[in-house]
This record gives C-alpha cells, structure tokens and sequence, in this order.
C-alpha cells in the first residue's frame, strides 16, 4: 500500500482533529442548564440552540489548540499512547490549524453576538473568558494545563459557567437551582480530563507538562477520578435536601453501574487504549447523568 493510498482523507483528518468523542462534555452542561429553565418556564429554543451551538464550537477550537501547541511544546511525541493528534502525525500543518481555530472562534463570536442581543451585555464578558480559556489551557506564555491548573478551568467552564450560562441567556437571570446543578456536571468534565492526563502522565511529565496528574502521581491522579465521580452522585443530595425538589433529582443514580465501571478500570489499568475508552466512557457517563438529571428535575 503506498503511502498516499493508507493516508486519510481530509474529512477523516478534521474529525479526528475535532476529537467528537470529547464533544457530550458540552452537550451535557447546556441540556441541564435548559432543563431548569424549561421547569422554571422561561425556556427559549432559540437561546438554548445557540447555546449549545456556542458550547460546541469553542471545545472544538479548544481541541484543535491543544493539538497545535502540545505539538509545538514537545507533549505529542511518536511516544504518545492516547489517541492520535494530527500535528504530531504530520497529517495537518500548524498553519492549517490556525486558520481552523480562527474559523471556529469567528463562529463562535457570531452565536454570541446572537447570545448578546437576546440576554445583554453579560454574555460578552463570558464568552471573552471562554474563548482565552479555550486557547489559554495549552497555549499562551503560561498554560494553564501545564501549570496544574486545567482540571480547575475544566469545572469552571464546563460546569459552572455552562450551566448558569445557558441558563440566563434564556432566563435573563441565575438562580440557585442551575447554580446547584453545575456542580455535578462539573466535576463529570473535569474527570474526563483526568483519565486523559493519568493516561499522558508519563509524556507529560517528560515534556514539562505538569498536570495535576503528574504533581499528584498516578495514584493521586486515580483517586482524584474516583473523588470527582463520586462526588458529582454526593452533590445530587444539594437540590433534593437543601432546595426542596422531589427524589426525581436523584434519577441519575441509574447511571451508577456504568460510574463503577469505569472507576475500577481507572484505578486498576495503565494500557493506552484501555483508557482511551474509559476517557470514551466518562464522557459518555456525563452525557447520561445530565440527561437522566435533566428529566428527573423536570418530573
């Protein structure tokens, strides 16, 4: 086989670039965050729409980021055991991911201009903040994935931010119940960037990558996982018990054989692509958790 004949076509290369495996983690916050309005009758399918949209676009310019500038850093390697980059693989040239990563941060700033003139001017400082953090957590003078601070920015982001931001851009205000709905699903995305670092912390630690995972060790790094998973189930006990909503909230705990699973498979395994799927797995758990919470806060 020639080497152009076993090289993917260009539709494989940005999917696999874009990293769609990754991608429930934004689903997740903003389905909750809609769920509550919905509950709250101040749903709007236009906001929620561009929401997700908005959610969407700027994890997909944070992956491509991350593929660029752990490149250019030395974090990709022909050592590396997670799925593959295409930077390190020579299938996408820096430049090429650049113009990708401005394309998407432009579509992103077009739904939150949508976003601003629906909700105000409050969207503007968060879709700022977001958009440095999409780029700051690998890249810029000081990474925040290189200075132990990525699982902070994922829980912030991810959880908080999305959450409480879907949210007001359909209610014009916050409330305690989204507030108290973003903690769980945050600490969900914040273990999916776990396992990718427990996974890397050998090259990661090689390339000066210092992750949580790799100031903590692997050990810490597995036991962190298993706290923020159980943790996410612990904080459903928040709008049940202190805010009054029926046992319903409690409905994610269906996905619990599957938060099992996966911890076990954390705290036991070190092969690449058994992680890989556990990373796979995370992130689908923290789809279903925020779908079956989504319905129960509804019910």
């Amino acid at each position: 086989m020639t080497e152009a004949a076993a090289r993917p076509g260009r539709l494989q290369v940005w999917t696999m670039a874009i990293r769609p495996r990754t991608l429930p983690v934004s689903v997740a916050p903003v389905v909750v965050g809609s769920a509550i309005a919905l509950a709250d009758s101040v749903f709007g399918a236009g906001p929620a729409l561009a929401a997700l949209a908005g959610a969407l676009l700027l994890q997909i310019a944070s992956n491509l980021a991350n593929d660029l500038f752990d490149h250019e850093k030395g974090a990709d390697t022909e050592a590396r055991i997670g799925p593959p980059r295409v930077m390190q693989l020579g299938l996408v040239s820096a430049r090429a991911l650049r113009v990708a990563i401005a394309g998407v941060l432009v579509a992103a700033s077009a739904v939150g201009l949508y976003l601003v003139s629906v909700a105000g001017w409050p969207v503007v400082a968060v879709g700022l903040l977001s958009i440095v953090a999409a780029l700051a957590y690998t890249g810029g003078p000081w990474p925040l994935g290189y200075h132990g601070l990525g699982d902070a920015a994922v829980f912030v982001f991810f959880g908080l931010v999305a959450v409480n931001g879907s949210y007001f851009v359909q209610s014009g205000s916050l409330s305690w119940a989204a507030f108290a709905a973003s903690g769980p699903v945050g600490l969900l995305a914040t273990a999916i960037l776990v396992v990718n670092n427990v996974r890397d912390i050998d090259t990661d630690r090689a390339a000066g990558k210092r992750t949580l995972a790799v100031r903590l060790g692997r050990e810490g790094g597995r036991n962190e996982y298993a706290l923020l998973v159980t943790g996410a189930y612990a904080l459903l006990l928040v709008p049940w018990m202190a805010l009054g909503h029926s046992t319903w909230v409690l409905l994610p705990g269906l996905t619990l054989p599957l938060a099992v699973r996966l911890i076990r498979t954390v705290q036991t395994e070190t092969e690449g692509p058994v992680l890989n799927g556990a990373l796979a797995g995370t992130a689908q758990l923290t789809l279903l958790f925020s779908i079956a919470l989504a319905v129960g806060w509804l019910l």
